[in-house]
């Protein structure tokens, strides 16, 4: 199936669906993404935090797919932050990965407290300049942080990865990042920890589901595609992965989407993007 692509600042493209792959192990990982790939993922996400890009890789290699036909992601996380530790970091994922480059480098969290995102940043740039991150971008940056990288640096990030879900839909951050061109892109689509299972259950997902005849994932997963967002949504289960990426058969109708929005829990909830969470 062909799975739509968003521009990058940078002239690239993104795929709109990847692959997560927290909190897979290594060996799950490469399950995971071998049969991803076999079903139509083209964009895989990690993180050197969540212990598995070993795994990612082997899965890739295990898939047969040219790299080049592939999008992958990973992050590094706090302790790359300060000028220049962002070098090894990722000398290190490229080497777990199998890789010479990934198409977009993440720092994971900003941890202001430290206040090393800016320096981490400039290392950030010369990896994309060395052609070792084809895009840079961030993870659970609020407003005021990216408005510091644009005006002390040079590159502006291009995917700023964050929590959504129709319960904590992040409104005026996205408007932001619209604004600044930057993409935006969801973690923990699904619903973070036991919002899973909440969320998907909810009685608004159940009818919406039931009455287009998808699953409640499927559900959740169209009404972050509709919107423009880009989604990385975890499963290992092959039936689930063939789903999870089944998004472009139908659409959301207004009245679903207004039904939708009455889920959302306001500007307060999920994650403090000041945490270490995922």
């Amino acid at each position: 199936m062909s799975i739509p692509a968003i521009t990058l600042n940078t002239g690239a493209t993104i795929p709109q669906v990847g692959l997560g792959t927290w909190p897979l192990d290594d060996a799950q990982a490469a399950d995971a993404v071998a049969a991803g790939i076999e079903v139509g993922y083209r964009h895989i996400d990690t993180a050197t935090k969540y212990g598995n890009e070993s795994g990612v890789g082997e899965g890739i290699r295990r898939s047969g797919i040219a790299r080049e036909e592939l999008f992958v992601t990973t992050k590094l996380d706090g302790q790359f932050q300060g000028e220049d530790r962002a070098i090894e970091g990722m000398r290190a994922a490229l080497e777990r990965l199998g890789t010479s480059y990934v198409d977009l480098l993440l720092i994971h969290w900003p941890l202001p407290q430290r206040d090393e995102y800016v320096s981490t940043w400039r290392t950030f740039e010369k990896l994309h300049t060395d052609g070792l991150a084809r895009a840079i971008g961030v993870s659970n940056f609020k407003s005021a942080h990216l408005t510091r990288l644009l005006a002390e640096t040079d590159v502006v990030p291009a995917v700023n990865q964050i929590q959504i879900d129709p319960a904590i839909t992040r409104l005026e951050q996205r408007a932001y990042d619209d604004a600044h061109g930057i993409v935006t892109q969801s973690w923990s689509p699904l619903g973070g920890g036991s919002g899973v299972r909440s969320l998907l259950g909810s009685p608004v997902i159940v009818e919406v589901a039931e009455r287009l005849g998808r699953t409640p994932a499927q559900i959740v997963l169209r009404w972050h595609v509709q919107q423009g967002l880009v989604v990385i949504p975890k499963s290992s289960d092959p039936a689930r992965l063939a789903q999870n990426l089944d998004l472009f058969s139908f659409e959301l109708s207004p009245d679903d989407m207004a039904s939708i929005a009455t889920l959302d829990e306001g500007p307060d909830a999920g994650v403090d993007s000041d945490s270490t969470g995922h």
